[in-house]
């Protein structure tokens, strides 16, 4: 195996891990050798993911976690520090994007899009990447969207978010540094 992408003896946390782009990263980390915590609203779905890492002789922990409130993500660190002791690999992962025109949007909803999108990731991001300063560093991979990079109607709050999620990534990089990494993947569509 290429020693780039052997993950043995890592701990990555990834959110949104239960199915969609989440899903690979899990399953392609576990296969590379690390163990992972599967962070999803729904346990149920978390859990059946963690079985598969299992199966692939991987030790897993499943966490329904809503990642846009604080409450969850704090006890979501501290259910992943609990049980494995580390971090060494946090995805924020977890993101939605409903199209909605702007003039129909509503508070609710975009005060959903902001805090799924870039609070809750800024929450895990800081709180995680501080322990690892402090510890033996890591790596934090915040995915984004073209979304971000280009003007797109029915998505404003998505790709705000999406943007200001850029933003952390280089300010954080530049706190934490050079001892964690922080970087984003800029995923375009997928199905």
């Amino acid at each position: 195996m290429d020693p780039l992408l052997d993950f043995s003896g890592k701990v990555a946390l990834v959110t949104g891990g239960s199915r969609g782009l989440g899903l690979a990263m899990v399953r392609s980390l576990a296969e590379r050798g690390a163990d992972v915590i599967i962070a999803s609203r729904k346990l149920d779905n978390c859990e059946q993911v963690a079985q598969e890492v299992r199966d692939l002789g991987r030790r897993a922990l499943a966490v329904a976690a809503h990642v846009g409130r604080w409450g969850e993500c704090d006890a979501l660190i501290d259910a992943a520090y609990a049980e494995f002791g580390r971090v060494d690999i946090l995805i924020n992962n977890a993101g939605m994007s409903p199209a909605c025109p702007s003039v129909e949007m509503s508070e609710q909803l975009f005060d959903s899009v902001l805090n799924l999108n870039f609070k809750g990731p800024f929450r895990l991001a800081s709180q995680i990447g501080h322990r690892m300063s402090q510890a033996d560093g890591g790596s934090i991979i915040n995915i984004r969207s073209s979304g971000a990079l280009m003007a797109l109607p029915g998505i404003v709050p998505y790709g705000g978010a999406k943007a200001a999620l850029n933003a952390m990534t280089v300010s954080l990089a530049a706190e934490f540094g050079p001892k964690v990494r922080v970087n984003t993947i800029s995923a375009g569509p997928f199905s």
